[in-house]
């Protein structure tokens, strides 16, 4: 396995929780997943699973090295649960910058205390 890009990103819980309260559904599908959404509203501290999965988004666009572009926009990320740790899914455009680059899979690592969300993107080959 060869590491082609690298991603990182932290992301404060009070901005995300900030962006909901005051934009409310109109950012959370904006950004998220149908998928995300349902994960991150059954929890009981929603922001921080929502910035959880904002950080993974960035990170991700980091490490296809294309920034929110050519493409790559905040729902063509997504961060899935299949009972063990997150993952990463690509679609449209993010999953044809991964298949440009080389790369096969991710490897996503996620953690969060009171203040941040931190994620940790690599790109495979």
């Amino acid at each position: 396995m060869e590491i082609i890009g690298t991603g990182l990103d932290a992301t404060e819980i009070a901005r995300i929780a900030a962006a909901i309260d005051r934009y409310g559904d109109r950012f959370v599908r904006r950004v998220f997943t149908e998928g995300e959404i349902a994960y991150c509203r059954e929890k009981r501290d929603c922001a921080s699973s929502f910035a959880a999965r904002f950080a993974a988004k960035e990170a991700a666009m980091k490490a296809l090295g294309t920034g929110h572009s050519r493409g790559v926009f905040w729902r063509t990320i997504e961060v899935v649960r299949r009972g063990g740790p997150p993952q990463l899914r690509f679609h449209d455009g993010a999953a044809a910058r991964l298949a440009a680059m080389g790369g096969t899979g991710s490897l996503l690592t996620l953690t969060h205390s009171q203040e941040l969300a931190i994620a940790h993107v690599l790109i495979v080959r």
